[in-house]
């Protein structure tokens, strides 16, 4: 079973519709039992991320999503989802912590002229060959970002992706069975689809 974690964020139902399209039956759940016996969990999202922890917490996902990690369960953030994974985020006013899952930060895109933020729209990533997420992907393929704020990931090693938007911006990390990618995937179309096949078919 593929566990689409609710916790009441925007973009949930455009995965689910993603993995139905490939022949997948995703359950949509906040119920921690359920998480933790699923074979695959995904945390999508868009939000702000201090109100994102608030209802981790209040939905007492917080614990299972790390015990799913520990468990060794093949475990997806997805934009927001990515951010809430790792340690902290500039977003958040009264420093909220981070599931922890990976180690690093989410900082504001600094102001450049002629760029706008948030960062929308179709960019080209730089893969990283060793990643599991990403293989298959050509090099310079395009992906869809919608975010304010990037991901510094504190290892080199964990970041599968990177693309160049004002800064250089870790879009994808991994480590283990932990994946996260700052672009959506389930609005890339065939390359995001591609993704969501190997996220799937990891064991």
């Amino acid at each position: 079973m593929i566990a689409i974690v609710d916790y009441d964020a925007g973009n949930i139902k455009s995965v689910e519709k993603a993995l139905q399209y490939m022949g997948e039956s995703p359950v949509v759940t906040r119920q921690p039992e359920k998480i933790f016996l699923a074979d695959h969990v995904i945390v999508p999202g868009v939000g702000a991320f201090e109100d994102a922890m608030e209802k981790m917490n209040r939905f007492q996902l917080t614990d299972v999503l790390r015990d799913v990690a520990k468990k060794g369960t093949p475990l997806l953030g997805i934009c927001l989802g990515l951010q809430l994974f790792f340690e902290r985020s500039d977003e958040s006013e009264k420093d909220v912590p981070g599931l922890g899952l990976l180690a690093g930060e989410v900082v504001k895109f600094p102001e450049k002229p002629g760029f706008k933020i948030p960062h929308m729209g179709w960019n080209s990533i730089d893969i990283n060959p060793d990643s599991r997420l990403l293989r298959g992907i050509p090099d310079q393929s395009y992906v869809y970002f919608v975010h304010s704020y990037y991901l510094k990931a504190a290892d080199e090693r964990e970041v599968a992706a990177t693309t160049d938007y004002i800064v250089k911006v870790h879009a994808a990390a991994e480590r283990e069975n932990v994946f996260a990618t700052q672009f959506h995937p389930e609005k890339s179309g065939d390359v995001g689809l591609k993704i969501l096949k190997n996220f799937v078919s990891l064991s």
